[in-house]
């Protein structure tokens, strides 16, 4: 096996006791947030395997409560998410199950507010490294560990060459895109790794491009 850094072997800077216990439940946690664009009013969270086995005395439960909340992994603020959710009035509840997963450190999480309501599903690999595995429903593989765009869009011809030709005029180089689709012709869903930052002005123009419904930007 090969490390591409010594934080491949030792993990990430972070609150304990778990890398895949907590440093990952944090960043499914934080991720999640990210992608909903706000903070959510309320949130399911869903655990399988060992997360549902030990969640509370891994600290996993206020691990992805202080992702939620925006706390990176080395926030001591951690330690005191269920409290800080308490007073920015975010409802939470969490669910063991008991169903089979492909990882045993699985979360689904399920976040909203007034306006909108998005679910998805995390898996903690180990070492404080994540794997977002399903986007409403959408199956993807996104890692984040790096600066990231999804873009929801009709299942037309054109989209996707309009979205890179868009990021190629900005000089933004793609380092990896998988495309994904629940029934031909309906919605699509674009997962795309990129070398550089997307401003807000680019992710401006790519929402006016004919056929896409949806962007969100995932920061490094």
């Amino acid at each position: 096996m090969k490390f591409k850094s010594v934080f491949d072997i030792i993990g990430p800077v972070m609150i304990g006791p778990s890398s895949s216990h907590t440093a990952g439940a944090a960043r499914i946690g934080r991720i999640a947030r990210d992608l909903f664009g706000r903070q959510p009013k309320w949130a399911r969270i869903h655990l399988y395997g060992s997360f549902a086995e030990t969640y509370k005395g891994h600290g996993t439960d206020v691990a992805i409560i202080g992702g939620l909340l925006d706390y990176d992994t080395d926030d001591e603020r951690i330690k005191t998410a269920f409290e800080d959710a308490a007073r920015l009035d975010l409802y939470f509840e969490f669910i063991p199950e008991t169903g089979h997963t492909e990882h045993p450190n699985t979360a689904r999480i399920v976040i909203g507010d007034d306006e909108q309501e998005m679910s998805i599903v995390g898996i903690s690999i180990g070492g404080g490294k994540v794997e977002l595995v399903e986007l409403n429903g959408f199956p993807l593989r996104l890692s984040g560990g790096g600066a990231a765009i999804l873009v929801v869009h009709e299942d037309r011809s054109g989209c996707i060459a309009s979205v890179a030709k868009c990021l190629a005029d900005q000089h933004i180089n793609i380092g990896h895109m998988e495309v994904s689709r629940k029934e031909k012709g309906n919605m699509a869903l674009m997962v795309i790794e990129v070398d550089q930052t997307v401003s807000e002005s680019v992710l401006a123009e790519i929402a006016t491009l004919p056929n896409i419904t949806q962007v969100t930007r995932i920061a490094e």
